[in-house]
């Protein structure tokens, strides 16, 4: 008898190094990706993988922040932690997806944005809020999914889309349950109440209307693609106009339904 998970429980099960990471999902769903490098401003992070793909002949730009598997993949990848140069490439990307009417496909798998001092000069608050506004105005369809931990800016940098989707052994969160614990409670060992306190899961989040689905693990990357390619048939059927409102309204929480006379054919 499978015995059911707690809070807690979802976050080691996110944290788990061999869990399929976005360059996983790349190779499982994806057709001729190319990946593009650089934020034409200051370098090419490692930690944010981005490029140009097909799915079932659908052009997409596809994004993921990327962990490692193994002590030196994670060195490589700063542990999936952006610098800013990684959002500003991400952000070169979904611009150039909407400049073609591309598309885009995120993939949200981090424990923060890399909070080092060189990354603070280099303006991570600044390119995080770039993100956020940038994406909101986006003119294609945005579709967002958290694979494993997503915490903090670092992830709602990527995370600002008209569909959210959640892995069920995925969290989201503003920070960490150890983090929330330190700050709320000045106890960093209570992060267990704290996780529970945070409500974090794919189900919970489901609950509060904060994710739009949640995409069960037993098949996951054909389940994955299954639900990515029904998301997109829906959101092409949406106008511009309705696709920004209802983007807008989503993260306003006003909660706004379409109408049918807003659907184009």
């Amino acid at each position: 008898m499978k015995t059911k998970m707690n809070s807690w429980d979802k976050v080691l099960e996110a944290r788990k190094p061999l869990r399929p990471k976005t360059l996983d999902y790349i190779e499982n769903i994806f057709d001729d990706f190319t990946e593009l490098h650089g934020d034409r401003l200051y370098g090419d992070d490692k930690s944010i993988i981005g490029g140009i793909a097909t799915i079932d002949g659908i052009p997409v730009t596809v994004i993921g922040e990327q962990k490692g598997k193994t002590t030196n993949e994670n060195m490589l990848r700063n542990f999936g932690m952006p610098n800013p140069e990684g959002y500003r490439k991400a952000l070169r990307l979904m611009k150039q997806a909407e400049k073609f009417n591309r598309p885009i496909i995120t993939f949200i798998d981090t424990p923060g944005a890399y909070p080092g001092i060189g990354a603070e000069e280099r303006g991570q608050g600044e390119a995080i809020a770039r993100n956020l506004l940038e994406m909101s105005k986006l003119r294609v369809p945005i579709i967002c999914i958290v694979i494993g931990e997503g915490s903090s800016g670092g992830a709602l940098a990527i995370g600002v889309g008209d569909k959210i989707l959640m892995l069920e052994n995925s969290i989201y969160s503003i920070l960490s349950p150890e983090g929330f614990a330190s700050i709320l409670y000045k106890d960093s060992n209570l992060y267990k109440e704290a996780a529970d306190k945070m409500k974090i899961t794919a189900k919970d989040l489901k609950e509060l209307g904060i994710i739009d689905e949640i995409i069960l693990e037993n098949d996951i990357f054909n389940n994955v693609k299954k639900s990515i390619l029904k998301n997109l048939k829906q959101l092409n059927k949406l106008s511009v106009d309705i696709l920004l409102e209802n983007r807008y309204n989503k993260f306003r929480k006003i909660g706004k339904g379409v109408e049918k006379d807003d659907i184009t054919e």
